[in-house]
């Protein structure tokens, strides 16, 4: 059992890399091998749109034709049983290194072909986790359910299960008092940091466990 965390966050120990861990610490207790990988930290681009994963009987069926740092991270999603990705919520979207790998990861999977749109040729469970310093309430009003259901969507074609968790109203700075923010107020984000936090951390946890759990399943 292998699950491979992807951060696609900058922040390489921020919110988003918290729950990652966090969700990894779960898969490593139902017993998988666990590697986190920092997108901030490759040279890598999104799609191309070269259709080389469309070429019948072409080389790159369910994997991308592109060669850069991504490509050998994107090698081990694909052997992977559980992939796991996480984003800060940037402009009502994934944050552009987590789109830009999505991409990669998920369109040469995509069948223009067949009925059930996958070309997967493996079965990868999937997690996601997001952050934001958005309160969930205006999230919902703004509509990022829709965000998080569409990327389950695609997800899910590569023929595993498919979830996700999301940290809303995040501590976004070490120090609010040294930045121009005065929409938010940092007394109750510490109490949700202090408070929230730890069980969207916990959230996280059992999403890596639960993932890796039914893989010992036999079909």
């Amino acid at each position: 059992m292998h699950a491979l965390a992807l951060n696609g966050s900058p922040r390489t120990t921020g919110n988003t890399a918290a729950l990652l861990r966090h969700a990894l610490d779960g898969a490593a207790q139902q017993g998988a091998a666990t590697e986190f990988v920092n997108l901030g930290s490759l040279r890598f681009e999104g799609c191309r749109s070269c259709f080389a994963c469309k070429r019948k009987d072409g080389r790159f069926v369910g994997r991308c034709a592109l060669r850069d740092d991504a490509t050998p991270v994107l090698e081990r999603a694909s052997e992977s049983d559980v992939v796991l990705l996480g984003s800060p919520v940037y402009l009502s979207s994934l944050s552009g290194l987590m789109k830009s790998f999505f991409e990669r990861l998920v369109f040469p999977n995509l069948s223009y072909d067949d009925p059930s749109r996958s070309q997967c040729p493996t079965r990868i469970a999937t997690g996601f986790v997001y952050t934001m310093g958005m309160p969930h309430a205006l999230a919902d009003k703004a509509g990022y359910p829709h965000l998080f259901d569409t990327v389950k969507g695609y997800l899910e074609l590569l023929r595993g299960p498919s979830d996700y968790v999301v940290a809303a109203d995040t501590y976004q700075f070490d120090d609010y008092r040294r930045y121009a923010a005065s929409n938010f107020d940092e007394a109750r984000k510490a109490r949700v940091r202090a408070e929230q936090f730890p069980r969207d951390c916990q959230a996280a946890f059992d999403l890596g466990a639960r993932l890796v759990a039914p893989q010992h399943v036999p079909s």
